[in-house]
């Protein structure tokens, strides 16, 4: 099993950033690909970003040049660092983590195997 626990949401003003942590911990072995969602009311769910094993990064179109995914081995952790924030920006973010290296079909419909508990990210003046 994997535990997921992510920390660093807060209100933060248009144009603002913000770092979201999420910090792994059992089998933290056996994880290959960790994600970004996130989810605003009355709004789908939304992969924001991606990363492999080996580095590799892939992020929604909505957030590309403003967003960063990467990772920390020595702390078990993956970030996200929120630069230019705007309103839609506005959610919950949840990290997820699989087995899977890379993000396939099952990774893309949100079938991750684990899951962290969300942080909320507010944007507003």
């Amino acid at each position: 099993q994997v535990q997921l626990a992510e920390s660093g949401g807060g209100l933060v003003q248009p144009g603002g950033s913000l770092r979201l942590s999420c910090a792994a911990s059992g089998s933290i072995g056996s994880i290959n690909t960790m994600g970004w969602y996130r989810q605003a009311p009355g709004k789908q769910r939304e992969l924001v970003a991606t990363i492999t094993s080996g580095g590799s990064t892939n992020y929604a179109d909505s957030v590309k040049g403003r967003f960063t995914i990467f990772r920390e081995d020595a702390k078990d952790t993956v970030y996200l660092q929120m630069n230019s924030l705007k309103v839609e920006d506005t959610a919950v973010y949840y990290c997820a983590a699989d087995p899977k290296y890379g993000v396939n079909s099952r990774l893309r419909r949100g079938e991750w195997h684990y899951w962290g508990q969300g942080t909320q990210v507010t944007v507003s003046s």
